[in-house]
């Protein structure tokens, strides 16, 4: 075998890698922590529970027993929280082969959210970075509930500056922002990059992630979020119910598509001949109900190893040091998080309705004790003004 056919070969394998991943990924972000254990001295708690796949009608408020942190745990107190895509795609249980690993007729797990900010109540034996009354963001599965388990090495502590709802919309999108520019696209200073998608959850950290990594911005959306982005950075912005930018005379060093609204070969037209394509999620809820977003991927996969163009997918890698080093972008100013709308934790099924319709500019927030709500909530056009419902 040639050098240039173990490559093709090795390129092609760690892609499928990738892609089979990125599903098995996006699973264990809904999965409780394993050594998450109740305690039957435990108090009650609220939380959004689920035991069967469907719409929003299969979500219950029900009162359940309050987990007790295992030695690298944190019990955190739930102040707001975050409704993310995986969401409704765990609820309604596709595309169907997330059930291969979610439960093929019913959840395995019956806890939904993972997006989470609030206060440390409890700490494990063995957790050394926080202790009870830090004020903490991160991630914990289940965080649709008044008190939720966190790995001590997955949330970091809240920047003063910033309120507990701003917090609760960074994680999982910015998160997946920032490593698909820098990780997966090697975004450099100075490069182009269009971002289909710029006023979503994930769209409106990219644009601003972006522009502290000196590249030119091209943000793609509808006209009514224009001024949006523009606000966030983006120094230029397409409206594509009146252009169809894949048809421009522009070429990017890189796309980040986070919509899956057009074809690859749609997406390669506008990218440099050694540009990068990074697809992160797309899709509605009866968009290919057998694979969903995978299709796409797997067709990238085997597009991939045939052209100089490089077409990556991605789920974000929940770590600390990216936590932290989002945390100090918030703390300057330099990354404002854009909120929608927020919906008390009774309305959860209504808050991933709205989400499933495809039109929040920015984050859907779950306010889980909004009388905890610091005096921190941003007035600014850049962090939003959305009201519930």
């Amino acid at each position: 075998m040639t050098s240039s056919d173990q490559r093709l070969q090795r390129r092609g394998n760690l892609a499928v890698s990738d892609a089979l991943a990125g599903v098995v990924l996006a699973m264990l972000l809904s999965l409780p922590p394993s050594s998450a254990r109740s305690a039957p001295e435990a108090a009650d708690m609220t939380a959004v529970r689920y035991t069967e796949y469907g719409t929003s009608e299969v979500l219950q408020l029900t009162t359940v027993r309050r987990p007790v942190p295992g030695e690298h745990q944190v019990l955190i107190e739930v102040y707001a929280a975050a409704v993310n895509p995986l969401d409704w795609h765990y609820m309604r249980g596709t595309p169907y082969i997330m059930r291969l690993e979610a439960g093929l007729f019913s959840p395995k797990d019956p806890t939904l959210g993972v997006d989470v900010s609030g206060r440390v109540r409890a700490v494990g034996a063995k957790v050394t970075r926080f202790k009870p009354g830090d004020d903490v963001f991160g991630t914990g599965p289940g965080a649709f509930a008044q008190f939720v388990l966190a790995s001590e090495q997955k949330i970091v502590h809240k920047p003063a500056n910033l309120s507990f709802e701003q917090a609760a919309a960074v994680p999982v999108a910015a998160l997946t922002a920032l490593q698909g520019l820098r990780d997966k696209g090697e975004l450099r200073r100075g490069q182009r990059v269009l971002i289909n998608g710029a006023s979503g959850g994930v769209g409106t950290f990219a644009v601003q992630i972006a522009r502290t990594m000196g590249a030119h911005v091209t943000g793609v959306c509808s006209g009514r979020n224009a001024a949006l982005v523009r606000s966030l950075g983006a120094d230029q912005v397409v409206d594509y119910t009146q252009q169809d930018f894949t048809r421009g005379g522009q070429r990017y060093d890189l796309v980040l598509d986070l919509v899956g609204n057009r074809d690859l070969l749609d997406l390669r037209r506008v990218l440099k001949s050694n540009g990068r394509l990074v697809l992160i999620g797309g899709g509605g809820p009866n968009d290919g109900l057998w694979l969903g977003p995978v299709l796409k991927t797997l067709r990238g996969v085997v597009l991939d190893p045939f052209i100089e163009q490089e077409i990556e997918s991605m789920l974000a890698r929940i770590n600390v040091q990216d936590l932290a080093y989002l945390a100090g972008l918030l703390r300057t100013g330099k990354v404002v998080a854009v909120i929608d709308r927020r919906y008390p934790l009774e309305q959860v099924p209504a808050a991933i309705d709205y989400l499933e319709r495809g039109r929040a500019r920015g984050k859907v927030i779950i306010e889980v004790a909004p009388q905890r709500r610091d005096a921190t909530r941003a007035t600014s056009a850049g962090t939003g003004a959305g009201t519930s419902g």
